[in-house]
């Protein structure tokens, strides 16, 4: 028998006009709503300042955010409601990776 925890990861682009304290202020904000729902965070990456591939909101740059985490599922609806009404998150995408961890080795078969 397997055990399956879903590990998240979200990569979320932030208009280019806001401080560096702004940035900070939303990770924070995204890494505690996933805590206080009982998730972990694992890594949290601040990719900086690039060049997006197209204008998107009238932006032809973004600062990328990559975040990864364990959390149930039903997190992730609320997680990606909170960006969509921001005014600050231009685009997001959140992708689920499956982990698989063995609890107990299959038993191998006899052959009669």
């Amino acid at each position: 028998m397997t055990i399956r925890n879903f590990v998240y990861e979200t990569m979320y682009i932030l208009r280019p006009d806001l401080t560096d304290e702004q940035v900070s202020q939303m990770i924070e904000k995204y890494q505690s709503l996933i805590r206080d729902e009982g998730g972990t965070i694992a890594e949290t990456q601040h990719r900086g300042k690039r060049r997006l591939a197209y204008e998107i909101a009238r932006q032809r740059e973004g600062i990328y955010i990559q975040m990864n985490y364990t959390v149930e599922g039903r997190v992730i609806a609320q997680l990606e409601r909170a960006m969509r009404l921001s005014e600050e998150v231009i685009r997001y995408l959140t992708i689920k990776q499956e982990v698989q961890q063995e609890s107990e080795p299959e038993p191998e078969p006899v052959e009669v």
